[in-house]
């Protein structure tokens, strides 16, 4: 269980997250959504500390894992980052080989196995939805791949060292919509399996997706709920505004 307990979060003093508390559903997809400059981004960052290396965040309240603080000084960054795998919004594809990208994490994991890193890879882009469209050319660049690919690569090696969790910061506002939707094919067929979080700016993406959405707007959650409760009958005036397109 992932869970947020009076998080604040300030960037030069100046507060950008107010005392946000959250459970995170297991085993399905939360949407962040909420207007640009909400906090969505900042919260998702702080899941598995992506802000440690900016020194003018400063980070109050819990932030756990499984019962366990996930800010405390004895915490194994890597251990935990592998635990809480992110995605971002534009892919990072790794200037080597397809077959190299998604074994990266692996070998920097420890594992020098040939045939288990080579089973990981081919079980990774088969859960990615990418293998048929890779199998034959796995010693190519993938750089040479398109824009949805390249995230659904992404999504791969994520997935190949076997997070509990997946963080992903607007996987698809960067792509044609043909793309976005194989990603969002593969995100649906992976929430039996894993916890994902994922901020969104499309509504109609969190409304297809998404078990559960958390409406943040100033810092503030406003509402969190099952979706299509939110969407249908949302209980702040402020979700229904936004909901409605009056601001945003």
């Amino acid at each position: 269980m992932l869970k947020v307990e009076n998080l604040v979060i300030s960037y030069n003093k100046h507060q950008v997250l107010h005392g946000v508390n959250l459970e995170f559903q297991e085993k399905g997809i939360t949407a962040l959504i909420g207007p640009s400059g909400c906090g969505k981004s900042t919260l998702l960052r702080a899941l598995n500390r992506m802000h440690d290396d900016n020194p003018i965040v400063d980070i109050e309240g819990l932030v756990s894992l499984d019962g366990q603080d996930i800010y405390n000084q004895q915490t194994d960054l890597l251990a935990l980052r592998k635990k809480i795998g992110m995605v971002f919004q534009q892919p990072v594809a790794f200037p080597m080989s397809i077959f190299e990208n998604v074994a990266y994490g692996l070998r920097v994991a420890g594992q020098k196995d040939q045939a288990k890193i080579a089973a990981k890879v081919e079980a990774s882009l088969k859960q990615a939805a990418l293998w048929d469209e890779v199998k034959d050319d796995l010693d190519k660049s993938a750089l040479g791949l398109s824009g949805g690919q390249q995230q659904r690569l992404c999504i791969a090696r994520a997935l190949a060292v076997e997070p509990e969790i997946l963080l992903l910061d607007e996987p698809t506002s960067a792509l044609d919509p043909i793309s976005a939707a194989k990603v969002e094919e593969t995100l649906l067929a992976l929430k039996e399996k894993y916890t994902m979080i994922a901020v969104t700016h499309n509504m109609q993406q969190a409304a297809r997706i998404a078990d559960q959405t958390v409406f943040m707007m100033g810092g503030y959650v406003i509402e969190a709920g099952k979706t299509t409760d939110l969407f249908m009958n949302p209980q702040k005036v402020e979700t229904g505004d936004y909901l409605n397109g009056r601001f945003g």
